[in-house]
């Protein structure tokens, strides 16, 4: 046996870097038990809870996003922060001793992996979009192994140290033993009748939630069935809302977080969704028909390439997030009482999975790690 294996990963910000995260350091404690992992996050962010709650250590770095545009003002402040938070990445390194280090995106990862460059630690990226946000573009220079998700990124990585892995999803959604019918009758619902999960990502979508808003009498006579994760920041006033409405709506279950996703997804015959990379690896291993509404909130807005790279080969649908609010429903109800149409997009959503990606992300994790010892 090798002497200890220690490995510093690092990122965060959302449910979409956390959850790759979380599962590689899964993957790399199955293949090495002896392994010592420590994560790097950002203080203030989801994954300060979200990592200690799946049995890791976590270090929180001062560090936060640049402001639009970069010439703000407010962006002094940032920069300082930045500075600040490498030179505590290197004192965390100095002090754990790390093999390898591995960054999955977000504002942490920048820093940490960052200071790892400079230390000589060697390091391994891990992109889960089509198109690569800026921090990993920087930091490709110096790593060792880059892992994507999507053909045709040497466009923005050196060719020579790509590997297609996928993304690595949580583990639970492939393992969960529920039939479609029993997954339905879990949430209150009528297995003969259609069911549409809406998801916004962890902390909600706007536009996903003012669909369904604007077009409560669609929903109330569509005979389907709708469950909705609005996200923690919207569900008190959207509960409020539909608590005043003079009808009620059996066929509506709101709920602001959903913590079995692998029932949830099971009990879908249609998902709605941001197009997030993590998300997008999930449909793609489980086969699942899905509308995607691609957030345009986001750097380099990747999400609608992300989006795009499906749809183009018909495994999904693709709804400008401007065109939902009018669009989106009438058009998810016709979709799912479409049995052509849902048999052929989860037919080519699976031919484009790529299973097993944390653990092949672990292997190159520890070959990067003894090569260095």
């Amino acid at each position: 046996m090798n002497k200890e294996l220690r490995v510093i990963v690092s990122g965060g910000g959302t449910g979409g870097h956390i959850f790759p995260a979380v599962s590689i350091a899964n993957a790399v404690r199955r293949l090495r038990p002896d392994a010592k992992i420590l994560f790097i996050g950002a203080q203030g962010r989801m994954e300060m809870q979200r990592v200690p709650a799946a049995g890791y250590e976590i270090k929180g770095l001062p560090i936060r996003g640049f402001y639009r545009p970069l010439w703000k003002p407010a962006n002094i402040g940032v920069a300082f922060d930045y500075l600040r938070s490498k030179w505590q990445a290197k004192k965390i390194l100095r002090e754990f001793r790390p093999d390898v280090a591995v960054g999955v995106g977000g504002y942490a990862s920048s820093a940490a992996l960052g200071a790892a460059n400079s230390m000589g630690i060697p390091t391994l990226i891990q992109e889960q979009n089509s198109y690569a946000g800026l921090a990993n573009k920087q930091l490709a220079a110096k790593a060792r192994k880059i892992c994507v998700a999507y053909e045709g990124m040497e466009r923005f990585f050196p060719a020579d140290k790509i590997m297609l892995t996928g993304n690595p999803v949580r583990q639970a959604l492939l393992e969960t033993t529920l039939s479609r019918e029993d997954a339905v009758r879990s949430l209150g619902f009528d297995p003969e009748r259609k069911t549409i999960l809406l998801v916004g990502g962890s902390l909600g979508a706007r536009t996903i939630n003012e669909s369904v808003m604007q077009h409560l009498d669609l929903v109330a006579a569509s005979g389907v069935q709708f469950l909705w994760q609005t996200g923690k920041y919207y569900y008190a006033d959207i509960k409020s809302k539909l608590e005043s409405r003079q009808s009620k709506m059996p066929n509506l279950k709101v709920t602001d977080f959903i913590t079995d996703m692998g029932a949830a997804y099971r009990a879908a015959d249609l998902v709605i969704s941001r197009a997030g990379a993590s998300s997008i690896s999930e449909f793609c291993l489980i086969g699942k028909p899905v509308i995607l509404v691609p957030s345009p909130n986001v750097a380099e807005d990747h999400q609608t390439k992300n989006a795009l790279a499906l749809a183009n080969r018909d495994a999904a649908i693709y709804v400008k997030d401007a065109d939902a609010p009018a669009t989106l429903l009438k058009l998810a109800i016709e979709t799912v009482s479409d049995e052509a149409k849902l048999r052929s997009l989860s037919e080519n959503v699976l031919k484009l999975a790529l299973p097993d990606s944390a653990e092949i992300i672990a292997k190159e994790v520890i070959k990067l790690a003894q090569n260095a010892q």
